[in-house]
């Protein structure tokens, strides 16, 4: 018979009442705001003080998806969305698991190297922007100087939109390649040397051992790092937000939400302040996000499944 560890009649609350805290502080931080967005989906919420509040059902959802160009502006958010996830999951990832290979070797001052390329994750999306518009100042920044040097120049993050997007694009794989790359070392390290030195022993060359060894076994790491690229970059819109500003031809989803909920100005360009629109649109990213999420977990699983058993 099995023995409850908490004793008998009220002692028998002891776990639950210990669970309290942690539910409350999930039910008030997270699960709380999550569902007063989808509440105010439904309303005209503004959220400026005295302003009143209305349900309008369906109506920010119709105008988001259906209505006029705000609607064509939106999708074109939503693409410029799956673009930028695309690029910077591809290139984080592939650009993480060489630098973590890399370094993994027994090199001298590999854990000096380690600490460089994670650096840029401490720093937070503010410094990161910062960092890199004065790097990227077109007028005598240090980017520009190096461009001078070949006789060429550019405006960088002030060009054209799709020549700023691609430096967003880069400058969001510099601040987070950083935790690609230690999920990556710390899958590695778990990997036997024993492993290495049989494959090595029977004559595989450094392609084959990776091809057969390090590469099968690293899917947990593989699973962890794809699924983190794409979730990040579908939500990321703080880069955007330092480094560009509320810019016609560069919004990404989670920017525009953010523009639209808090009345982002710039220049000649003012979203206004419509919560209840925003927290709509937040729910369609985080569908948006649910399903790619959902069908890419689908896929890693079944190949975790084929290589592992």
């Amino acid at each position: 018979m099995t023995t409850y560890h908490f004793g008998r009649g009220r002692a028998r609350w002891v776990p639950y009442l210990l669970l309290l805290p942690g539910i409350f502080f999930y039910v008030l931080i997270a699960l709380g705001p999550s569902m007063a967005t989808a509440v105010y989906s439904f309303t005209d919420a503004t959220g400026l003080k005295g302003a009143p509040v209305h349900w309008v059902g369906l109506d920010n959802y119709k105008e988001f998806l259906f209505m006029g160009q705000a609607s064509k502006d939106n999708f074109a958010a939503l693409e410029r969305t799956l673009v930028f996830c695309f690029f910077v999951t591809t290139i984080q990832f592939g650009l993480g698991l060489f630098i973590a290979v890399l370094i993994n070797q027994n090199l001298k001052g590999r854990n000096i190297f380690r600490t460089l390329y994670f650096m840029p994750v401490i720093l937070g999306a503010v410094i990161q922007g910062l960092i890199w518009s004065l790097f990227l100042f077109p007028i005598g920044g240090p980017m520009a100087r190096v461009l001078e040097f070949f006789g060429t120049r550019s405006e960088f993050l002030g060009g054209q939109p799709s020549e700023a997007f691609a430096w967003v694009i880069a400058i969001q794989i510099w601040a987070n390649m950083g935790t690609t790359m230690i999920i990556f070392l710390s899958g590695l390290q778990t990997i036997p040397t024993e492993l290495y030195e049989a494959v090595r022993i029977d004559g595989a060359n450094s392609w084959q051992v990776f091809q057969n060894v390090t590469w099968p076994l690293l899917t947990p790491s593989v699973n962890t790092n794809l699924t983190l690229n794409i979730i990040g970059s579908l939500q990321a819109w703080q880069l955007f937000l330092v480094l560009l500003g509320y810019r016609n031809g560069t919004q990404v989803l989670g920017y525009l939400i953010y523009a639209t909920g808090f009345g982002q100005t710039s220049g000649s360009v003012t979203s206004s302040f419509r919560q209840g629109y925003a927290a709509a649109a937040s729910i369609i990213l985080f569908l948006l996000v649910l399903v790619i999420g959902m069908a890419v977990q689908t896929i890693l699983r079944r190949r975790e499944v084929r290589i592992m058993g």
